[in-house]
């Protein structure tokens, strides 16, 4: 008789905000829009090193659906667009200080 593996109940919050926060470029990201107030997708994709154009609408697109940034269209010529945390993506700030200062104190950097 065989014996039936042990899977531990996962954390659904967790899970729940891996899925949400796990991209590879989505705390960078939030990071540019709420600290270092760069709103537009030409600045943003200059200040990430290495992101795609694909990548960056890919992943602004999910943060926009999850509620974490809004995306304001000014429907100009040339085209004008600006993104902003929402108040859900204001309150995950504090998160990031603390993933900031946490990585500078035991990560060297």
């Amino acid at each position: 008789m065989r014996k039936e593996a042990v899977v531990p109940e996962r954390c659904q919050t967790i899970a729940v905000m891996q899925r949400i926060i796990g991209g590879k470029w989505k705390l960078e990201i939030l990071y540019y829009i709420g600290f270092e107030n760069v709103h537009r997708f030409g600045g943003l994709r200059r200040h990430i090193g290495g992101i795609s154009e694909s990548s960056l609408t890919t992943q602004l697109r999910e943060l926009e659906a999850d509620g974490f940034i809004h995306r304001h269209d000014y429907k100009e010529i040339p085209p004008k667009v600006e993104y902003s945390l929402t108040e859900l993506g204001k309150s995950f700030m504090p998160v990031m200080e603390y993933l900031k200062a946490w990585g500078e104190e035991n990560l060297g950097k």
